[in-house]
This record gives C-alpha cells, structure tokens and sequence, in this order.
C-alpha cells in the first residue's frame, strides 16, 4: 500500500491514514472520512451545517492533490450526517465542489461522529 499525507489537511485523529492507494500503478484512492477539522489547529470547525461541510471539502481536495487527483476523479462518496435535516444545505454545497460531474453517492444519518462533528465525507477516487 501506499500512504498518501497532506499536511493542509488534518492529520488523523486516530490508527489511520487520510488516504491509501495499492502499489504498483493503483488507479483508485480511497479517501478516510473528513470532520471539519482546521488542519492548522486541529481542532473541529464550530458553526452551521454549511461552514462544516465546506471545511470537510477544503480537506478532501488537499488530500486528493497530494494524490495527484482532483473533484473530478472521484467516483463514490459517502456521506454521514448527525441529521438528515441539514441534507439541504449540505447538498448545496457538496455540488459547488462537484461541478463537472457528479459521483455516486450515499448518504446516512448516524447517532453520533468523532469530535462532535455534524458530517463526515468519505470518497474513492479513480486516477
């Protein structure tokens, strides 16, 4: 496997990595869930549904530079929320990042995500 790190994206907050490729020549990224993290402090971005969502956003597009990839090559999401009533809001702003085609995608409400975040995005992406 290969580590692929950014550091303007937060480090883990746990035993994972921000993403993996498999070696050799491996054509997908697999993309750890984002919170709304502040890769420069760390700490979880407070505020509205949109303000996190842009944060999990930033961080997914600088793991995917650091893998040499961009918005337009991922191909899955999944998308985890505290409460599908912020399904609106986030939704628009997911689409400003997918703008010349969208993935596929899931999206689940879950009781309770790590630090007190209200989403966490996960993606595949193919080079």
């Amino acid at each position: 496997m290969k580590i692929i790190k950014s550091e303007f994206a937060p480090a883990p907050v746990g035993p994972y990595n921000q993403a993996i490729s498999i070696k050799p020549n491996s054509q997908l990224i697999f993309l750890s869930g984002q919170i709304p993290l502040d890769p420069a402090t760390g700490k979880l971005i407070q505020g509205s549904i949109q303000s996190q969502t842009e944060q999990v956003l930033k961080n997914i597009q600088a793991v995917l530079a650091a893998a040499g990839a961009d918005f337009n090559q991922v191909v899955k999401t999944t998308v985890f929320l505290i409460d599908m009533a912020d399904f609106a809001v986030m939704n628009q702003v997911y689409a400003q990042y997918f703008t010349e085609s969208a993935p596929a995608r899931s999206t689940v409400q879950v009781a309770i995500l790590p630090l007190g975040a209200r989403v966490e995005i996960e993606c595949i992406a193919a080079l």
